[in-house]
């Protein structure tokens, strides 16, 4: 897929089951960019993850994209989860699609590659009748989002 919002050289494209560990050293990363620094913690969620990925890639409920440079290397990505969602009084939809592990490598952010990534997953969704789209927003990523149409929602955590 070319983009005319790409710089020259550069493509989008859907990645696959090849790209797992693309997409793993991505998730990791970007936790590790949000302040987790302990090698041991990531290593284990970086296990788990791969599994529960290849599971969700293979049945369809997880796609992501990936953005190419002009040497064919990966220079950001983005995840999207289809979750199962019961009949709500927000959105139409049963499924809820959960943008996750965007990430762009260090040398390439504040090129528009995040912003690309977004409107490609957002595209997905309209073209395939996901009508409520959520994230979790990096301090990092929050204006992109925000700049972008997504609002805070009424969401509360308990870590137990």
């Amino acid at each position: 897929m070319k983009s005319m919002s790409l710089p020259e050289g550069f493509a989008i494209r859907l990645a696959s089951t090849a790209d797992l560990e693309t997409l793993v050293a991505h998730r990791r990363a970007m936790f590790f960019d949000m302040g987790y620094k302990d090698d041991g913690a990531l290593d284990s969620m970086s296990a788990k993850f791969r599994v529960w990925l290849r599971e969700h890639m293979d049945s369809g409920e997880y796609h992501a994209w990936l953005i190419l440079g002009p040497d064919g290397s990966v220079m950001a990505g983005a995840g999207l989860w289809l979750m199962d969602w019961p009949p709500h009084m927000v959105g139409k939809g049963q499924r809820r699609g959960n943008i996750l592990n965007v990430y762009t490598s260090e040398n390439y952010r504040r090129r528009g590659l995040a912003r690309e990534l977004m409107e490609a997953v957002l595209r997905w969704c309209r073209e395939n009748g996901v009508d409520t789209v959520i994230l979790h927003a990096s301090p990092d990523g929050k204006s992109l989002y925000e700049s972008m149409g997504f609002t805070g929602t009424n969401e509360m955590r308990i870590q137990l």
